[in-house]
């Protein structure tokens, strides 16, 4: 296990639960106090102004950073789903990206303290549930062709040692096979959390909720990739050949 974020020494054992939004309806139904004391559409506004001028109650909160650049990565998805719509193909559901900031929010909120293995008797570290899910957003992000909708765990974090099912729902971009896309944003969050937690992780459930356009650079670098792979196999059966 290395260095861990969002970890404070001691904090009161929170019991925030709150399921996240499934409609559009419940952006209306967010908290200030969820991002601490900022909304989406003011983070939004601030990065639209270049984070400018600073504002230390956003760029000194975990929260409010976590949530930017969940904003960031939504927002390049969407422009994707532009330059779909531009080559007549259909684009991503608005409604959809709207839940997407809508569980960002949500997701980004402290909630329970997990529990993390002390170094000594006199220690009881923890890492914040928020933290963890925005670990496990920022990771399955970073797979080529995937976007996080949504993240949660299912167990007792409380209580170290306890078994826990992490559900990962992801929007996949068009082309690559869906299982192996899959299978790729489990074993990134799988290497991630037994890193950066001490989660007693019993499965990991991704679930593919919607496909995204994929972007043509991104087509063009696989092609690419694809054609790479099959000359250095037919030049490694020529070598053979003529040995």
């Amino acid at each position: 296990m290395s260095d861990h974020d969002g970890i404070r020494p001691d904090g009161p054992d929170a019991s925030d639960t709150t399921d996240l939004p499934d409609s559009p309806e419940a952006l209306d139904a967010l908290e200030p106090g969820d991002l601490d004391g900022h909304s989406i559409d003011e983070l939004a506004d601030y990065l639209d102004a270049g984070m400018q001028p600073a504002d230390p109650s956003i760029d000194d909160s975990p929260a409010c950073q976590n949530a930017l650049a969940a904003i960031i990565r939504v927002r390049h998805a969407s422009l994707r789903s532009l330059e779909a719509a531009a080559r007549d193909e259909a684009p991503a559901d608005e409604s959809w990206i709207g839940n997407v900031l809508a569980n960002i929010s949500i997701e980004s909120r402290s909630g329970r303290d997990v529990p993390l293995r002390p170094l000594s008797e006199t220690e009881h570290p923890v890492m914040t549930e928020g933290a963890i899910r925005s670990l496990i957003r920022r990771t399955g992000d970073g797979v080529p062709g995937v976007l996080v909708a949504r993240c949660h765990l299912d167990g007792d974090v409380t209580e170290l040692a306890s078994p826990v099912r992490v559900v990962v729902e992801i929007a996949i971009a068009t082309g690559p096979s869906i299982p192996a896309t899959a299978e790729l944003v489990r074993t990134a969050v799988a290497g991630t959390l037994a890193e950066q937690t001490d989660l007693l992780v019993e499965a990991i459930d991704v679930v593919v909720r919607d496909l995204l356009p994929e972007h043509p650079a991104e087509h063009e670098h696989q092609a690419h990739q694809r054609a790479e792979h099959d000359h250095e196999t037919t030049h490694g059966s020529d070598q053979e050949e003529a040995r």
